[in-house]
């Protein structure tokens, strides 16, 4: 059993390997694995180093886009724990990124930026690799000179994010940033974007963009920004494009209970007492005959449902709304599918005396204590 064992983590050691990450350096082994056999990218750093944390996923990142095939090898070193290596190299300030070429024990200064993509760059020039970073599927779009005015200024809202790479405290929002992404991916009314301001700087330029990270929010129809100057945490996002948009979602990315709701229709069930028939019908049609804008879709289903009640029964309220839920929980539902199906779950609840008292009782509550705030 021991033996089999043995032969699993030898298996995983070599398929970790295979895949490339950075090799943690010691006073130990350094020389053991920068011997000149390879070329050799070494960080040193303290653990103590903001721009050290700032650079370590980016190092992490580039470590993993090597393979083991590759006539290269990244690495770190903690220098406050092998000062002897640190002051060996020279090393003066962190982090210190040293260049150690294939037959050779001398470092050369590393001479390129602080990013996944420029320190692979680097070395693919240096070495003569061609790896490239992969980037996972992102749900903000990323907005240059050539596309900025397709997403900006037509009939979405645009909420902008002006970023540089290097940026400590972009760093720190970029996975909210793109988790609200996600929250408004499919979403019909609003785009959740970014522009690499070191990249475009004529746009950051002509947004008067001083700092980073700096949001700005486009209304719909129209170029002239405002500026974001509320918390940079998911629910004061969410909560902001809500109140601009007219959106109405959570943070996890589900419809609030009240999207799609209209308020007319459901006095018609709530003064019928929730039992539908034809007669009910006709007074959702007639109520419904008077919506504008995006009620008139929500109104369609109201009467939609109401009728599927009058000829399948009382029952299939229930056996609709299960059904849904099982639809909008599928893994593989796109965004704008899973709100739709959501949004059908809003208004069949409206049929459903227990719950429509319910979700009247928490909108009170929640009226209440937003009036209190």
């Amino acid at each position: 059993m021991f033996k089999l064992f043995a032969i699993f983590l030898v298996a995983l050691c070599i398929i970790a390997k295979s895949l490339g990450d950075v090799i943690h350096l010691t006073e130990d082994n350094f020389d053991k694995v920068v011997d000149g056999s390879t070329n050799v990218l070494v960080e040193f750093y303290a653990p103590w180093c903001g721009h050290c944390k700032n650079l370590a996923p980016e190092w992490k990142i580039a470590g993993e886009t090597f393979q083991d095939g590759d006539d290269i090898k990244i690495a770190d070193v903690d220098a406050t724990a092998a000062s002897a290596l640190a002051s060996k190299f020279g090393v003066q300030g962190y982090p210190t990124i040293k260049f150690f070429p294939k037959g050779s024990k001398s470092p050369e200064e590393y001479q390129g930026g602080r990013t996944a993509d420029s320190i692979v760059k680097w070395v693919n020039e240096k070495v003569g690799t061609s790896r490239k970073v992969k980037v996972p599927p992102s749900f903000v779009t990323t907005l240059t000179t050539d596309n900025f005015d397709d997403f900006v200024g037509g009939s979405k809202a645009a909420l902008v994010e002006f970023y540089a790479p290097w940026c400590g405290h972009c760093k720190s929002l970029a996975p909210k940033y793109e988790k609200l992404g996600q929250v408004f991916a499919g979403d019909g009314d609003v785009v959740i974007a970014k522009v690499d301001a070191t990249e475009d700087g004529a746009l950051a330029d002509k947004f008067g963009v001083q700092g980073y990270p700096t949001l700005k929010f486009f209304p719909a129809n129209s170029k002239e920004a405002e500026d974001y100057n509320e918390a940079r945490e998911l629910d004061a996002l969410v909560s902001f494009i809500n109140r601009k948009v007219g959106t109405q979602r959570s943070a996890d990315g589900s419809l609030l209970p009240s999207a799609g709701r209209v308020s007319s229709l459901d006095e018609v069930l709530s003064a019928a007492n929730f039992a539908v028939d034809a007669s009910v019908v006709d007074k959702l049609k007639t109520a419904a005959a008077a919506l504008q804008g995006k009620a008139v879709a929500a109104g369609k289903l109201y009467v939609s449902f109401a009728e599927k009640i009058v000829s399948k029964g009382a029952e299939y309220v229930e056996k609709e709304l299960a059904r849904i839920e099982k639809m909008a929980a599928s893994p593989s539902i796109k965004p704008d599918a899973k709100a739709a199906f959501q949004l059908k779950r809003n208004i069949l609840r409206a049929f459903n005396a227990v719950t429509a008292k319910i979700e009247e009782v928490a909108a009170a509550v929640e009226s209440d204590y937003s009036d209190e705030l």
